[in-house]
This record gives C-alpha cells, structure tokens and sequence, in this order.
C-alpha cells in the first residue's frame, strides 16, 4: 500500500502555515481547443484570431477557467493533493494567458482548522513574474484517521 506521500498527499495533521506547493506549464493551442470543447464555451476571443485581433485583448487568449484549473492541479495533486475536497474558491481575473505563455501557479497554506479539516490557501497565477489570477481557495483535506 502506498503511504500518503507516495499518492500525492499532505494530510491534516502534517500541514502547517505558510506551506507552498506550485507547478508551471505551457497553455498550448491544444489547450485552448480541448478546454472549448469540454467547457462548450466556444468565444470566439479563445478560438478565432481574426475575430479576437479585434477586442480589447488584440488575440487570443486562453479561458480564464483554463488558467484557473492549473490552482486546481496544484491543490489536487500536491497541497494537500489526493482526496482532498474543494468547499469554496474566489478567483479574480487580473491579465490575460495567451497561447504559449509559461503559467506559474501556487497555492500557499494561510489558516488551518484541524477540527473540521478545513484548510484556506491564497492562490495564484503568473506569466513572466506578473500575476493574472488571484484567489482564496478552501478545502476540506484528508486525514489519516480516515485512511
């Protein structure tokens, strides 16, 4: 069996204050695509260079969700990660994510309730050092007593 490092988890009782967990990646065009596809969110400003040359963004950009989907990886798979449950996440959208920007995200622990297992984490997204999401995020995480 393995032990809850080995699946991807941090559970209650082992999180502290101020950890930080974080990934990067590249949003593809492909991204964009797939995204549209499962969303059905279809705006043109995602998926039309011609039509989004003309809005306020002059391109396309990538779904604000996309871009916000990446804080969920990170606490999915890494703080806490595995068998952790979403309770809440406020996001504001600050700048766009173009096809083949390099995302940064990180989430980092700012409370803990050990009763109720209810973990607040700050949130955020940046391409090049410039933030373009910021959010709270609270969780409910695993714990060992449930294992």
């Amino acid at each position: 069996m393995l032990d809850n490092l080995e699946r991807g988890t941090i559970c209650i009782e082992d999180i502290e204050i101020g950890m930080c967990r974080h990934l990067h990646k590249v949003v593809t065009n492909e991204d964009i695509e797939m995204f549209a596809q499962i969303s059905t969110d279809r705006n043109p400003v995602h998926l039309d260079e011609t039509y989004a040359k003309d809005t306020i963004f002059q391109g396309r950009i990538a779904h604000g969700m996309l871009t916000a989907g990446l804080i969920s990886a990170v606490i999915g798979e890494q703080l806490p990660g595995h068998g952790t449950v979403y309770m809440g996440q406020s996001l504001k959208f600050l700048a766009p994510v173009r096809p083949g920007d390099l995302v940064y995200a990180e989430v980092t622990v700012t409370d803990i309730n050990f009763g109720k297992r209810q973990v607040k984490l700050e949130c955020h997204c940046s391409v090049e050092g410039k933030r373009v999401v910021i959010g709270e995020a609270t969780v409910l995480a695993p714990s060992r007593k449930f294992d």
